[in-house]
């Protein structure tokens, strides 16, 4: 590996510094010089880096890393706290970006406008991880769930975050804290075993990606095909994030947010085939047309569950 990966701790979030101290736990890391003033922790290629508040905000964390170290930052983790107005305990993982807000407006959340992030290549394979870790630890009253692409902050580089919700009740529950840290410490491969979740674009070359487009917040489509074996998932929009107009006058948002995430999820699948599956209840007869129709254009096809499964399963297959 040509670069680090980067595991982003917010310092004042204490779901994030729970997950953190368990990972300080599983091996010897080495204390770096402070970068910005803050700590930073080296085990083998990855770096630990705790930020002060605020991590939706802190934008370009790969350019401010190198910057002070050297190092070019493959991609970024980050363990952080999941609020829900619901307060259902869940643990969750899910890419970021707002590509659906206005363009040269500012975001309530951190991000910048009309833009998403390039997903984590390991978002599906964590999922299943996730899930099978859970079957050995399970911990009463949380629940599993992947969310949809949401709030900041920016970067270039692949990332992805993995939180412990919904309330400041269960935020420091440090079971899941270290259920989280054990699918971190497997999946980038610090157990002994291969890494989780890499992607290559000569072996992978031509296999699905799967975006996908309506739904609620907490993606039940995503949840579904993610658990199957060999699903690659991007970026996944909920409805509210492919804002329409009128059937007059639709506006650009919708066609400004599946764009963005289409473009980041291929610069993170370089030599994969993205495909999208559209949640039909989501969408007016006429907005699903006119998805369709720009999908068609910029030659993304739409899958529905079986035939995406069946490509898949083809694929691998044949290797």
């Amino acid at each position: 590996m040509d670069g680090v990966v980067l595991i982003a701790v917010n310092g004042n979030d204490i779901a994030s510094v729970n997950q953190a101290k368990c990972l300080l736990e599983k091996g010897i890391w080495v204390a770096l010089d402070d970068v910005e003033g803050f700590k930073a922790y080296r085990y083998e290629q990855v770096r630990m880096w705790y930020l002060p508040e605020r991590i939706l905000w802190e934008d370009h964390l790969e350019k401010r890393w190198a910057a002070a170290t050297n190092e070019t930052v493959l991609e970024i983790i980050f363990p952080s706290r999941h609020a829900a107005k619901s307060g259902t305990p869940c643990l969750t993982l899910h890419p970021i970006g707002v590509p659906h807000i206005e363009q040269n407006t500012i975001p309530e959340f951190g991000g910048k406008s009309g833009y998403a992030p390039p997903p984590s290549t390991r978002l599906g394979p964590w999922w299943r991880l996730l899930n099978e870790k859970w079957v050995d630890q399970s911990i009463p009253d949380f629940s599993l769930s992947l969310e949809v692409t949401h709030h900041g902050p920016v970067t270039d580089v692949p990332c992805l975050f993995i939180e412990v919700g919904s309330t400041q009740e269960y935020w420091p529950h440090e079971g899941a804290a270290s259920l989280l840290s054990d699918v971190i410490w497997e999946g980038l491969g610090l157990s002994g075993t291969d890494e989780i979740g890499n992607w290559d674009a000569q072996s992978n070359h031509s296999h699905p990606v799967l975006i996908t487009l309506g739904g609620g917040h907490y993606a039940p489509k995503g949840n579904k095909l993610g658990s199957e074996e060999h699903v690659w998932l991007g970026h996944m929009l909920a409805n509210h994030s492919i804002p329409f107009g009128t059937s007059e006058d639709p506006g650009t948002l919708w066609r400004q947010s599946i764009d963005a995430v289409v473009q980041s999820t291929k610069q993170s699948f370089p030599g994969g085939s993205v495909v999208a599956s559209v949640e039909k209840k989501s969408f007016k007869g006429w907005q699903r047309q006119l998805i369709y129709q720009h999908l068609e254009s910029i030659s993304v096809p739409v899958l529905r569950s079986k035939p995406f499964l069946e490509m898949v399963n083809s694929l691998q297959q044949k290797q």
